[in-house]
């Protein structure tokens, strides 16, 4: 869960206007954030955020708890970018799979004789950032939805689940394909640069396929640790053996750690003067909340 929307909450429930302001800040910068990453259009996620932030004004005062407030955001921000003319141009609905996306002997022999990638320190600069920002708008919608709001907006596989209406297994393969589709076009977008870490050696024994495909189908369960533990133990034991494998697993685990990094930022003006807008909205619509259960409360007075 995003931390900014459990920082916006606690301070929309101490009811002050700087508090309010603040709170509506983080909002926005959340919604702007995430409408960029899946539209890749700033007219877009402005668009989003204001259409966004204004629908949530009436139901803010009303959220109980953080989760409940992330999972309708971004439930709304989503159906706003779907509903965003140049945002369904991006790329064509299409189903990925596992084969495409796996590397090939030539693919694993290249990676085995560049240094391996450092994940820790895949900071991105103004040419990777945008590699990373095209290669994610190629990902299919319906896979693009589900690595934007796990891997790049911090949500776990239920929150994730319950945004999309798909069950937990359905998400978490969407993920693996739309995290393998990402490092395969950023491999193509980005020459290798010569980097930390432990450079493998190429061997001359050809990469074992066959036995390499069961792990390549589970790599994302095994990075993020929801694997069980024989088959944890199995893909341990594999790893230790291939360097093949291990060189792919590394360049998938920059690839994933890029998306992490990648944080675009709204217009501080343009979000500002919004806010100024929407503040009196979120007073009038608290007094209105107010109102109506002194109502419920004491339905006889006057």
């Amino acid at each position: 869960m995003p931390r900014a929307l459990e920082q916006a909450l606690a301070l929309i429930r101490e009811n002050r206007p700087e508090s309010i302001d603040r709170a509506l800040a983080l909002m926005q910068n959340t919604v702007y954030s995430f409408s960029m990453k899946v539209c890749g259009h700033r007219e877009d996620a402005e668009d989003t955020m204001q259409d966004v932030l204004l629908k949530s004004i009436p139901y803010l005062a009303k959220f109980e708890n953080s989760q409940a407030l992330t999972v309708w955001l971004y439930k709304v921000a989503r159906n706003r970018c779907i509903s965003s003319h140049r945002g369904s141009r991006l790329s064509r609905a299409k189903n990925l799979s596992l084969d495409e996306l796996m590397p090939n002997s030539r693919e694993l022999q290249e990676l085995l004789k560049s240094a391996a990638p450092n994940p820790e320190a895949a900071l991105l600069n103004t040419e990777t950032a945008e590699h990373l920002r095209l290669a994610v708008l190629k990902v299919p919608p319906q896979y693009r939805m589900v690595l934007v709001l796990h891997d790049m907006e911090d949500l776990t596989t239920s929150e994730v689940a319950q945004i999309m209406g798909l069950r937990e297994g359905t998400v978490r393969v969407r993920l693996h394909r739309a995290r393998l589709f990402v490092r395969q076009r950023l491999a193509k977008l980005s020459k290798a640069r010569p980097g930390t870490g432990l450079t493998l050696h190429v061997s001359a024994e050809e990469p074992r396929q066959p036995r390499c495909r069961r792990l390549f189908a589970a790599l994302s369960d095994y990075m993020d640790g929801v694997i069980d533990d024989a088959m944890c133990d199995e893909m341990d034991r594999h790893l230790h053996d291939c360097q093949p494998c291990q060189a792919f697993l590394a360049s998938l685990k920059n690839a994933v750690s890029q998306c992490r990094s990648y944080r675009p930022e709204c217009d501080s003006e343009h979000a500002e003067r919004l806010r100024q807008q929407l503040l009196p909205q979120y007073q009038r619509a608290v007094a209105a909340l107010g109102k109506a259960h002194a109502i419920a409360a004491n339905p006889h007075a006057s």
